[in-house]
């Protein structure tokens, strides 16, 4: 979790809402991204889709089988597909997102039937003072 938080405060950084991601098999860091919807003027370009697809590439298969994703926001509703559609084994994260989490909050995507996937273990709230208090100072500073 802490390369998650190192690569939510380069988002921040670069003006990117503060949410970073790390994808880990085997304890070996496979991907680690941060939010560039603004940079790359992408909306898909959350830090978990970027680090997905780097992991994706790097193991040569759209199939992520045995890798862990951590990251610092409870995933979206498009994040959540593309974990499940990864076949992400665990998903670990620091804060709830209730508006726009997909997880815990809104349309619980694991949950649906419609999931075809959903990771053996989800496990929220690691370290989540943290990273509401990073994503706090964010916006704050733009207010």
């Amino acid at each position: 979790m802490g390369i998650a938080f190192e690569e939510a405060r380069a988002a921040a950084a670069r003006g990117e809402v503060p949410v970073g991601a790390v994808i880990v098999r085997n304890g070996d860091v496979l991907a680690r991204a941060g939010n560039r919807t603004l940079l790359d003027r992408d909306p898909t370009a959350h830090a978990e889709m970027l680090a997905i697809r780097e992991a994706a590439h790097v193991l040569g298969s759209e199939r992520l089988i045995g890798c862990d994703l951590y990251v610092t926001l409870e995933p979206c509703a498009m994040c959540a597909a593309a974990i499940s559609f990864a076949r992400i084994r665990r998903l670990y994260f620091a804060a709830a997102d209730p508006k726009g989490g997909a997880v815990e909050h809104g349309p619980r995507f694991f949950a649906q039937a419609t999931c075809h996937h959903q990771p053996e273990e989800v496990i929220g709230g690691l370290r989540e003072s943290e990273a509401a208090e990073l994503l706090r100072e964010f916006f704050k500073e733009r207010r």
